[in-house]
């Protein structure tokens, strides 16, 4: 297990793609700043790593795991953000027995930052759901889910600007849409809207109102469809202000992130890390003195 943990971390500092973003690289000097984004999806209660016995994913994932590893680079870099795209709940007994409760705090004394709201955080309903967000010492971010008429009004956030050294990073969450995959009186009251729409809107308030250098969209509609249905990489075709994706609900495992060209031709940058705490994605942006992102770097950590 100890020679498991110290490749692991070793691992951390390797496998970078600098400039993948396609802008010039640029040094650490002359007032230029970097971002760590640490982040993951569709965990789904899985608190311990996978059994050794597992075909697959033998001894992977686990939080303390994770968490070991957040500290890792907590120590070695000054601005990092935690994140998380949804679907926390639903996957191992952890979840029958303690309903979420367990997910929700292990998380907050792992000190996320925010996440969205997955479709599997409505499995037990959502009065369920919200008596879980209410525990919670993280915001969860819904942008394009109404919830005024629903259990959860008044315990999510539209958006959450976090301030990391000079440079302001906007956050939103762009939900799936609950009917069909829900029962309707698990998610009563919650009004889906098109996450183009409102995630731009958004987006746009605050880059040019807020003043955001960079706005991130936790994301559960799913990394890509070949059916007509409103996924990551559309999102990113179609707007204007969003820069990263943090992707979920597909249990996509993407070697490196994706670059989408968005309306104004500039980059998105789409991530997902799989599912069930194998990976740990990660993201460090560096900054000019402008304030402007100019390199990019891209580890996955199982």
């Amino acid at each position: 297990m100890d020679k498991e943990r110290r490749r692991l971390l070793k691992a951390l500092t390797l496998g970078s793609l600098a400039g993948v973003v396609g802008l010039p690289a640029c040094s650490m000097g002359g007032g230029a700043v970097k971002i760590t984004i640490l982040h993951t999806n569709d965990v789904h209660s899985h608190i311990n790593p996978f059994p050794e016995n597992h075909s697959k994913y033998a001894g992977k994932g686990g939080y303390a795991r994770r968490f070991a590893l957040v500290k890792h680079v907590r120590a070695q870099e000054e601005h990092v953000l935690l994140l998380d795209s949804g679907d926390i709940f639903q996957g191992t007994p952890y979840f029958n027995f303690y309903k979420g409760e367990l997910d929700i705090k292990l998380m907050g004394d792992m000190g996320y930052d925010a996440s969205t709201i997955g479709n599997h955080e409505f499995d037990n309903g959502i009065e369920d759901l919200a008596s879980q967000i209410r525990k919670s010492k993280f915001p969860f971010i819904c942008s394009n889910y109404d919830v005024e008429n629903s259990a959860l009004k008044g315990l999510t956030l539209p958006y959450r600007i976090i301030e990391k050294g000079p440079i302001k990073i906007g956050i939103i969450g762009l939900g799936i849409e609950l009917k069909g995959l829900v029962t309707s009186l698990n998610y009563k009251g919650v009004e889906y809207k098109d996450p183009i729409r409102e995630g731009d809107k958004l987006a746009g308030f605050l880059k040019n109102d807020k003043k955001c250098n960079m706005v991130v969209a936790l994301s559960h509609l799913g990394y890509e469809y070949k059916e007509d249905k409103v996924d990551d990489v559309e999102v990113a075709k179609n707007t204007r202000y969003i820069d990263v994706i943090l992707g979920g609900h597909t249990h996509t495992f993407l070697k490196n992130p994706t670059l989408v060209q968005n309306i104004n031709e500039e980059n998105v940058v789409i991530n997902q890390t799989g599912w069930g705490g194998i990976n740990l994605g990660r993201l460090d942006f560096v900054f000019d003195h402008e304030k402007q992102a100019k390199q990019l770097a891209y580890h996955s950590q199982l």
